[in-house]
């Protein structure tokens, strides 16, 4: 009894020693958290979508707080907004930022890229592209398992059935880059809104040659360089068989697009463009000479004012 009661004094005494041990320890070596990251934690949205280039919300708000200047830092989701209101806890001036949105940078829909194949296993962009080039004969389009709306937290993509591409919705897209990262084949980039919400890009990804490339997909891009050409603010390049336009250069003129011999170039919410008027022909044709000749010897309706002057007389 007195051995128990001895082993149960000594381990509490233990226990005792070194939980002031670690009390001691910790409040020696403790650092000072900066009050202001709670504060903006609680200003940020709580996504944690990682689209700030940080792991969360609170990462980023740590940067903010540590940060001089928050240049480079931004909150995809809550936008100029969230940043302003960070501003205003830390003093600071957020950064001009243009609004971002996500673009699918593939055309390549079901009529203009018929399939070769027909794939049965896991739906899964990630699985299909590490097994072969898909079940159609361009490798390097959109797969269409939809791993991008499955990375989407906010349901701003949706699959077309019709055209088995993926649908971005501009309203509800936060630009966080999750369906960035979720596409093994790079179609999805961040590109600028654009004032109204207009935009311009080459709507390809296919870098093999121009016959390849369109036996693979009608609406691909040839890299034949003809919106090189006729863009004057240098926002085209073509590299390995394949147009891209720079949204920084891009001034919108479309110039690009009717340039474009197989439609690869994709405009959205422009208004349509003014048709020609027809030119009014000031002589007439040698058939519409006779008849206006013979319609001259036709007698004429009276007029009112003949009316009233043969009734003077």
């Amino acid at each position: 009894m007195n051995l128990i009661l001895i082993s149960l004094i000594t381990l509490g005494v233990a226990g005792l020693l070194a939980a002031l041990i670690l009390y001691f320890v910790a409040q020696r070596f403790k650092v000072e958290e900066d009050p202001r990251i709670d504060l903006v934690q609680d200003v940020l949205p709580g996504a944690n979508c990682g689209g700030c280039g940080f792991a969360g919300c609170r990462a980023l708000a740590e940067a903010c707080c540590k940060a001089a200047t928050l240049d480079g830092l931004l909150c995809p989701v809550g936008g100029q907004e969230v940043m302003k209101q960070v501003g205003d806890i830390l003093g600071l001036a957020p950064a001009q930022t243009d609004p971002l949105v996500a673009v699918v940078r593939c055309n390549g829909t079901c009529e203009a890229r018929p399939r070769t194949s027909e794939y049965d296993g896991t739906r899964s962009c990630k699985v299909v592209n590490s097994l072969y080039v898909g079940e159609t004969a361009c490798a390097f389009g959109c797969l269409g398992c939809g791993d991008c709306v499955s990375a989407c937290q906010f349901g701003a993509i949706r699959m077309n059935a019709e055209t088995g591409l993926p649908e971005v919705d501009d309203e509800k897209c936060t630009s966080c880059g999750a369906c960035v990262k979720a596409c093994p084949r790079h179609i999805i980039e961040l590109r600028k809104k654009g004032p109204k919400n207009r935009r311009i890009w080459v709507d390809c990804v296919n870098k093999d040659k121009g016959a390849p490339a369109r036996k693979a997909c009608l609406n691909a891009c040839i890299g034949c360089g003809k919106c090189a050409k006729e863009c004057q603010f240098e926002a085209i390049t073509v590299e390995n068989n394949l147009a891209y336009i720079d949204w920084r250069k891009c001034r919108m003129c479309r110039k690009c697009v009717s340039a474009c011999p197989t439609g690869a170039i994709h405009e959205i919410n422009f208004p349509p463009k003014p048709q020609p008027k027809p030119e009014v022909q000031a002589v007439q044709t040698e058939q519409e000479a006779p008849a206006a000749a013979s319609n001259s010897d036709a007698p004429t309706t009276p007029t009112v004012e003949s009316v009233k002057e043969e009734a003077k007389q």
